[in-house]
């Protein structure tokens, strides 16, 4: 990994492989080397030279307690496009992620050749905005979940039922969360703070570059009603929904993701 001053602020970002360079960036509250569980792997095995970031909120890139909005988000990722040596890139995205993507793909089409978002949305219904308002409020309360609740809700918040039927995998996972930690830190605060009532639809139609909205069929934080949503605003966008999977699909159902973005990135 990597620290440099990039649009202005320390960012952290890691790059791996060759070949034409794909930039992926991650949702709210995570760090981007999730990526590279799954993702990167198989991107750099299809011939990529592949950055994972960490956006602003997330240390060790700064925090910016003091705000962050999606503009911001946008100009950090392509000024780091721009220091990689300048696009056009393949941009990859998802929820928080494929809204920067989007944002991106609209406002520096010089810098994208072609983009996926994974839970990709230009609005968020009142569930999403109901549930972001209660997020920060909890983090505000100083309130700390106990450990095995918190995991259950962070489960059936973003996974699909077909992970937890068999007991051993859902195991795993309730492990897995429960041990992750539960703190909220001032950067992610910062994350959450962000507008949660914008309505882009019709911004998007204006996007000219060729993109893939995946949407992932038990989806509950990104209904893929909404990804779907996307593709039919923007001129000629591909639709793809993989079943079974819900907001970390990209975890879920990695081969299945890793498919669809290989096969778009290549056309």
């Amino acid at each position: 990994m990597a620290i440099e001053t990039i649009n202005g602020i320390p960012l952290n970002y890691d790059v791996k492989g060759s070949g034409e360079l794909v930039v992926m960036i991650m949702g709210t509250g995570s760090p981007g080397r999730v990526w590279q569980l799954h993702q990167t792997p198989a991107l750099i095995a299809a011939g990529y030279r592949v950055c994972t970031f960490d956006n602003r909120g997330i240390a060790p890139t700064a925090e910016c307690v003091d705000g962050i909005t999606m503009p911001d988000l946008v100009a950090d990722t392509a000024a780091l496009i721009e220091h990689l040596g300048g696009g056009p890139a393949r941009v990859i995205g998802t929820s928080m992620g494929a809204r920067v993507a989007q944002e991106l793909t609209l406002a520096r089409p010089d810098l994208v050749d072609r983009a996926v978002f994974l839970a990709g949305h230009a609005r968020m219904d009142y569930f999403q905005q109901t549930l972001s308002e209660g997020e920060r409020a909890l983090a505000d309360s100083g309130v700390a979940l106990p450990p095995k609740y918190r995991a259950a809700v962070t489960a059936v918040l973003n996974l699909s039922p077909a992970s937890l039927v068999d007991t051993n995998t859902a195991r795993d996972w309730l492990d897995l969360f429960e041990f992750s930690g539960g703190t909220t830190s001032p950067g992610v605060r910062a994350q959450l703070e962000m507008d949660r009532s914008f309505d882009r639809r019709s911004a998007y139609q204006a996007i000219n570059r060729p993109c893939l909205s995946i949407g992932f069929a038990d989806d509950r934080m990104i209904p893929p009603y909404l990804s779907r949503e996307v593709a039919e605003l923007i001129p000629g966008a591909q639709y793809l929904e993989i079943a079974d999977t819900g907001h970390y699909g990209y975890l879920e159902r990695p081969n299945e993701v890793n498919k669809a973005l290989v096969e778009f990135l290549a056309r």
